[in-house]
This record gives structure tokens, sequence and C-alpha cells, in this order.
């Protein structure tokens, strides 16, 4: 049998509680600092050394007072405090303690061990109690668990300021409040967007720092979304600023949610667009004036050539028809590539603030794939879905991301030969949703895979030089999938098949 810290017996140590310390201490990034405070010499001594050989740095107090003085100078990580001491008690020395050194974790040894001292100093902001006589591995044990829970605060502290500095350091204002639209957390640049002077808001009523009673409505309308709907809301300001300069700022507002999907609060991101909607401006200045002076041109010839494709004019020869449905097919493309055109510039300026809301993607697909299947069919083309797909919902834009699935499935049957077939599935991972699109067509090559979400760019060969297209489908798709913070694969074999793996962020479960 080996002696207890005092000098009794004890039971054999297990070697595990050997190692505890040292384990506990190579995960901290500096070395654990440990007062010991008693008045008995060979606890004091003995403390120290077997807390040294752990790797701690260990200081030893005689007194209550003796104790207090080193606490004022030094911060310790770690007090061993023997409550009952002559002199200054070890009760009111954890009351000094915990005065000074709030976070410094205190662990309380007596002789006199009772349930009403160990309630006594856990009421008084003690971590753990230990009763003497306590041997080597009582001590080992609950030093470890000190340390790690310092640690755990350490990590917790670091989480917190990576994210405070990195929310004060983005150029966009962001605002969280809990369920009683008090202010949690509001950046600099949300308050200089707000024309607020005040930098401690904590704890404020939104309505004192915010003005605008449009994003007041926001944070209303998120704070009263029932559990089964969580709408991403989305509108514009435009802010007046001293001088009449006018700034106009896209707002998003969405719940923040627990477990249980009770509404604990909102979050909402600012972000100035004045730079963008002047761009946009000129953009819509264009495209109104190619509307006017290309499209409608095209339009009327178009409908010129079908009064004479249909014989309204007159009989027409073989060769003329052939000629005639050539340029006809030729001018709808034109026309085509004109909205496609329009379409990516309104998607990629990020302009548009456009409503998200939750998406059963597993529905959505189902819903494409059967709009589809008579124009697969009339390709001889097998189309089919994945019935055992699973209910997995995102938050997007409905309209946009059946855009993206319509896209993958014609570009599937305008590039897979007759009688080929076609699978549309979806699946989920820890993080996303999966929209799989799988063919058995032409095949993509290396080089070609490269390029094939760049703008106009289209796969020729000897097997593709007759399909039409404008070249900007697959672009438009990534940029829908790039502005839902997703991402797009492609895994394609020439003559074998070719599949799209589109991933976006899941709603978490």
């Amino acid at each position: 049998m080996s002696e207890n810290m005092d000098g009794t017996c004890k039971a054999p140590m297990e070697e595990d509680s050997r190692n505890a310390i040292t384990r506990s201490v190579g995960k901290f990034s500096f070395q654990p600092k440990v007062l010991v405070v008693d008045d008995e010499k060979r606890i004091r001594d003995a403390c120290h050394r077997l807390l040294t050989e752990e790797g701690c740095e260990v200081e030893r107090a005689e007194s209550g007072e003796a104790g207090l003085q080193m606490i004022k100078s030094f911060h310790f990580d770690i007090i061993l405090l023997d409550l009952m001491m002559t002199g200054i008690s070890g009760f009111d020395v954890l009351s000094h303690v915990k005065a000074l050194h709030p976070d410094t974790v205190v662990i309380v040894i007596t002789g006199y061990a009772t349930i009403e001292h160990s309630i006594d100093a856990m009421k008084k902001g003690a971590f753990d109690f230990l009763p003497k006589p306590f041997s080597p591995k009582d001590l080992r044990m609950v030093i470890s668990k000190a340390i790690e829970f310092i640690r755990t605060l350490q990590d917790i502290a670091k989480q917190r300021s990576r994210m405070r500095v990195m929310i004060n350091l983005i150029g966009d204002g962001v605002l969280t409040t809990d369920n009683q639209k008090c202010v949690a957390l509001a950046n600099p640049a949300f308050l200089r967007m707000m024309g607020c002077l005040d930098t401690e808001v904590i704890g404020c009523a939104v309505t004192d720092i915010v003005r605008e009673p449009k994003l007041i409505d926001m944070i209303d309308k998120a704070l009263a979304q029932p559990p089964e709907i969580f709408v991403e809301l989305t509108d514009e300001l435009t802010i007046t600023e001293k001088g009449g300069e006018e700034k106009i700022i896209g707002v998003r507002c969405i719940p923040f949610r627990d477990r249980l999907d009770r509404n604990l609060g909102t979050v909402t991101v600012l972000h100035d667009i004045t730079t963008l909607k002047k761009l946009d401006k000129v953009k819509s200045d264009f495209v109104s004036m190619v509307a006017h002076e290309i499209k409608s041109p095209l339009n009327s010839i178009l409908m010129q050539l079908k009064v004479i494709l249909d014989g309204l004019a007159g009989d027409l020869t073989d060769k003329q028809r052939e000629i005639l449905t050539r340029s006809s097919d030729r001018i709808t493309s034109l026309a085509t590539l004109s909205s496609e055109l329009l379409d990516i510039a309104k998607i990629e300026s990020g302009l548009i603030n456009q409503e998200k809301e939750e998406l059963d993607i597993a529905e959505l697909v189902a819903a494409q794939v059967g709009f589809y299947r008579d124009r697969a069919l009339a390709k001889s083309l097998e189309l089919t879905c994945d019935d055992a797909a699973p209910s997995v919902r995102i938050m997007g834009n409905r309209t946009n991301i059946e855009e993206v699935v319509t896209n993958l499935i014609t570009n599937a049957i305008r590039y897979t030969p007759e009688g080929g077939s076609i699978r549309v599935g979806v699946s989920k991972d820890k993080n996303h949703a999966c929209i799989r699109v799988s063919d058995t067509g032409f095949g993509i090559s290396e080089e070609d895979q490269e390029k094939i979400f760049d703008r106009f760019y289209r796969v020729k060969n000897e097997k593709t030089r007759y399909i039409n297209g404008t070249g900007l489908g697959l672009a438009i798709v990534k940029s829908i999938v790039d502005a839902h913070h997703g991402m797009i694969k492609i895994d394609s074999r020439i003559n074998e098949g070719t599949t799209f793996s589109v991933y976006l962020p899941k709603i978490a479960s």
C-alpha cells in the first residue's frame, strides 16, 4: 500500500491517472500556473512535487494572508485552497480570488469535509471539492478536470474573439438581435450605415439605433415566422446621408433558431450596392436599347418568315423552304441568345435580392423530370427519376433552382443519341443536398471539361457540330449555383456519358 498526500495509506493507483494531467497539459498553449495555499507544509510540498512533475508551474503559500499577497501580484490558473487555516480562512480567500480573478479555477481542500462546507464553497464559486486525506490519484484527476475546464473556456473565448474580429472587419453591416428585439451584436459597418454614433449598443432596443421602418418591419416578420416556415427576407433601403448623397443598401434578414425550431432572435446583413446599382442602370439602358433596336426587328423577321413558310405568300420550292427554314432557325437562336444574356447578367450582378424559401429538392426535381419526359420520349430517350430520393430541404430561390435542373436535363436530352437514357437523382450528405443528372450521351473530353462553364463555349466535334445552342446554359447554371453558395462538378467519359452533380447547402435538421 502506498501513502496519501498527507502520509496516510491509500489504495494502489491506476496507471491512467498518472498521465491524466500530462495529457491535459499537453493540450495547453502555455504552462498552467498553480498556487497551493495550505498551512500544512507536507501537503504544500507533496502537491508541489507531484504537479511540477506533471508539467505545471507551482507556487506555495503557507497561509491565507500570504496567498492573498501572491494572488494580488500574479494571476494563477488553478488555486488549491485549504478551507480551515489559522488567520484568514479559505472561505475569505475564495471570495477575494473571485473578485480579483473570476476566471481562476479554485479547488478547495480540507480535513473537515462536510456537505455544508461543500455547498458553501460551491456557492462562493469553487470548481471542485477535495477532502483530506486525498491520494495522488485524487489530486491528478481533479487537476486534470480543472485544466480541461480552463481549456474549454479558452477555446470558447478564442472562437468568440475570432468571430468578433472577423465581423468587425468586414465591410458589410451585421446586426443580431434576441427574441425581444434587443441588440446582441452590431458591427461598426452596421452602425455607420445607420448613422449611429454610439458604439456601446449591446442590450439596447433595436429601435434605439435603427430609424428605418422597413428594417424594423423585416426583423418583426423574421421573429414572427412559425416553426414550419424558414424564409430569408430580402429588400433594399435608400438612405440619405449628410450632404444629400443617397446610399442604396441591400438587406437580408433571417430568424435564428435553436434545435427545437424556437426563434431565439434574428440575423440581419446590410450590403452597400450603390455602385452596383449605378452600373446596373447602365446595363439596363443598354438592354433596353438592344430590346428596341435588335430584339423587336428579329421578332418581326421571324413572323414574316413564318408567313412565307406557311405558304401564305405563295408556293415555295423545296430549296427555298430549306433556305428560309435555316434562316428562321438562326434568327431564333439570336433571339434566344439575347434573352439568355439578359438572364446571366441579372444573376451575376447580384443586385436582385431574390426571395429565398425552404425548398424540398426531391419534390422540385421530380416535377421537372415529369415536365420534360415527353420531350425525351420524342427522341426515344428514357428519362427516369430516383423514386427513393430522400427529402432534403435547402434555402433557395425556386425559379433559379428550377432553371438549374431544367438546363441540366435539356442539355442531357440534346447531347444523348436516340435510344439512350437519362437518370436524375437526389441525395444528401452531412452538409449538402446533391442533384445528379447522368446521361449515356457523347461525353466530354478532359480538355473541354475545363472550359464547359465558360460563356459561349460549346463542345464541337463530329457528333455535336449540328446541335444548336448558345453556349450559355451551363454558364447560367454555374452562376445560379455560385449565388446559392453551392458548387457543381462534372464526371464524363467520351462515348460513355456525363454526370453533373450540383451541391447546395442544406438546412440543418
